[in-house]
């Protein structure tokens, strides 16, 4: 396949192939038809019969080029095939336009420090697992550190001390290579039932840019657990405006991954 998109990248290459859907043609007519010289035209042949794109046919004393348009099918399947997984994933391009606009809105009222104290965010899941289980996943480092970053991090440090005054901490680097680091205390911790701790987001220079304090609930249901997290955020600096823009689609996404995790186990 990589042979066939590269041959098919150049723009004279195209136009051969073009010419050569209508029906078979000598050298010197593709030179004609594209405005290319003799030797130009015979090396692009070249380059599309090794992918698989031309067949060259002797007449006599003539030679001329047929299109195969098997490869063509072979990439036309390919391309519908990315189509169809686009399509299948639209939302998450969604999610990055929601983002996106988001963080324009955010900037916008950022303008000044502690914009954006007292905001409060709640977030409700019903999951599969008892609240033991839930519980676990919320408080071994191993089992949180399974879901517990946005989609495309890699985690480097997870832990949820379930104790008063135990450490919160969540370190991540993106793709890029950049760090994010996040710390706190736990300021209430009941098994399996009740679970409250703040959490630090810090910038590049390791200054505080908002503070988080969440609140969390795990009550039992027929089905396993309903969770409840109830976040309200102070300590708003006006650098923080993306980190703002990001909670409700992040947190959205990281609690869809505990409860596809929590899926897996119970399965």
């Amino acid at each position: 396949m990589d042979g066939i998109t590269s041959a098919l990248a150049d723009a004279a290459r195209w136009r051969i192939v073009e010419s050569l859907a209508e029906r078979p043609r000598s050298v010197g007519e593709l030179a004609e038809l594209t405005g290319l010289r003799q030797p130009q035209t015979t090396k692009h042949l070249q380059t599309l019969a090794r992918a698989g794109l031309v067949t060259a046919v002797p007449l006599g004393q003539r030679r001329v080029y047929a299109l195969d348009t098997g490869p063509l099918v072979a990439l036309e399947l390919r391309l519908r095939e990315l189509v169809e997984t686009a399509e299948a994933h639209a939302g998450e391009r969604d999610v990055v336009e929601r983002y996106r606009a988001a963080i324009d809105t955010e900037t916008a009222a950022a303008d000044r420090d502690r914009w954006a104290d007292g905001r409060t965010f709640t977030f409700e899941r019903l999951l599969s697992a008892p609240p033991a289980t839930v519980w676990r996943h919320w408080v071994e480092p191993e089992l949180l550190a399974a879901w517990w970053a946005p989609p495309s991090m890699t985690m480097s440090a997870c832990v949820i001390e379930p104790e008063p005054g135990g450490r919160v901490v969540l370190d991540y680097r993106d793709a890029e290579g950049r760090s994010y680091r996040s710390t706190g205390r736990v300021d209430a911790a009941r098994a399996p039932e009740h679970l409250a701790f703040d959490l630090s987001v810090l910038d590049a220079a390791g200054a505080v840019a908002f503070t988080g304090h969440y609140d969390l609930d795990f009550a039992p249901d027929r089905s396993g657990t309903r969770l409840r997290m109830r976040l309200s955020i102070t300590e708003t600096t006006v650098e923080a405006a993306p980190f703002i823009a990001g909670i409700e689609t992040g947190w959205g996404q990281v609690l869809d991954q505990l409860t596809h995790t929590l899926e897996k186990k119970e399965a």
